[in-house]
């Protein structure tokens, strides 16, 4: 019993997210209330900033398919998190999970940390919960759900490009790798000036 209304309120969610975007008549960028909200709100923190930009960073040091795949996962299971957040289902130890993935991802950049592509998204995909239920939380009740999710996913993707294209970067250069590994020291040791 506990399940299906679980699952009520989920579906219910849905709805509520984006079922007003379907009676909304208007269409274009600046008839889309909420996808400047959504757009802007990664922004507006850093613990965010830091760990989406990590996430890039990470996605490129491990090559191949998780250049894509790292972050997808993140954009995937950050909406799973937002829906439960905007939902209304609690989630415990939030915050210190956001803490921790900006440690871990930096920990996991300076080791240059390689695991099989699964195992990296599973990773990458647990931490994205916990910022997706955040944010989610912090949905404005004035603004539609999808536009609001449309603007926030543009805005990850693109700090999540940011630290693929920072890593690209200097991996023209010969200590490719050192630079790469002090940005992971350096996201690591960012946690004391966000957080303390």
């Amino acid at each position: 019993m506990n399940n299906f209304l679980l699952n009520r309120n989920f579906l219910a969610s849905l709805a509520a997210i984006f079922l007003p975007t379907l009676a909304y008549a208007h269409t274009g960028l600046g008839t889309m209330p909420g996808f400047g909200e959504g757009l802007g709100h990664p922004w507006s923190g850093t613990d965010h900033m830091v760990a989406m930009v990590a996430v890039g960073i990470w996605a490129f040091q491990s090559g191949g398919k998780g250049v894509w795949a790292i972050p997808t996962s993140f954009v995937a299971m950050m909406l799973v998190g937002g829906i439960l957040g905007f939902s209304g289902v609690r989630l415990p130890f939030v915050e210190q999970g956001i803490f921790m993935s900006i440690l871990v991802f930096g920990i996991l950049i300076a080791a240059a940390a390689q695991f099989p592509l699964l195992v990296s998204m599973m990773i990458t995909g647990a931490f994205a919960i916990f910022h997706g239920h955040s944010h989610g939380t912090e949905i404005p009740a004035a603004v539609s759900g999808l536009f609001y999710s449309i603007g926030f996913i543009a805005a990850t993707t693109a700090l999540h490009l940011a630290g693929i294209a920072a890593a690209f970067a200097v991996s023209s250069q010969e200590s490719r790798p050192v630079f790469i590994r002090f940005a992971g020291v350096a996201i690591a040791l960012s946690v004391v000036i966000i957080y303390f």
